[in-house]
């Protein structure tokens, strides 16, 4: 069984630097509701993102965060919603284990990475939220290190 917490890169340097921004750093930063933490894991030029809206047919996905400004508005809000939420469990031990980052295609300078997101976190009051979305993520070795160029995201998971 893996280790949620463990990076599966140990050795690989490119991989090792991706997965700590895309899992280890996001997940921490989204739970404290605290953009600065990764702020600087993203190229603001030419930054897209697109909402799959857990869709499988790709006429319905949009274009909502034609900005990186655009995302971060919407990060923060998911943010906080969350943090004002109550669980039955710890919140980071649940997210780390329902993430999933292994697949990481790199050609030159750039990545094509697959996040996803297969489980879910226990409300206090004994509900469950379903985490059960992928992201595939634009990346760029840009000013020295793997950032976030774009992404197409919450797609369904399994697709199809």
């Amino acid at each position: 069984m893996r280790d949620p917490f463990q990076n599966p890169f140990p050795t690989d340097s490119a991989r090792r630097a991706i997965w700590e921004m895309l899992v280890s750093r996001d997940i921490d930063a989204f739970l404290a509701a605290d953009w600065s933490m990764v702020e600087h894991d993203f190229v603001e030029e030419g930054f897209i993102g697109i909402d799959g809206r857990k869709e499988t047919n790709p006429d319905k996905w949009r274009l909502a965060f034609p900005t990186l400004k655009a995302y971060r508005q919407e990060w923060l809000r998911q943010a906080k919603d969350f943090a004002e939420q109550s669980f039955a469990e710890d919140a980071r031990t649940a997210i780390f284990t329902t993430t999933t980052l292994e697949d990481i295609e790199i050609e030159g300078d750039t990545a094509l990475v697959r996040k996803k997101f297969d489980g879910g976190i226990t409300k206090s009051d004994g509900t469950r939220d379903v985490l059960q979305w992928q992201t595939l993520y634009y990346c760029r070795l840009h000013q020295g290190r793997w950032k976030i160029s774009g992404f197409t995201g919450y797609l369904p998971n399994p697709m199809g």
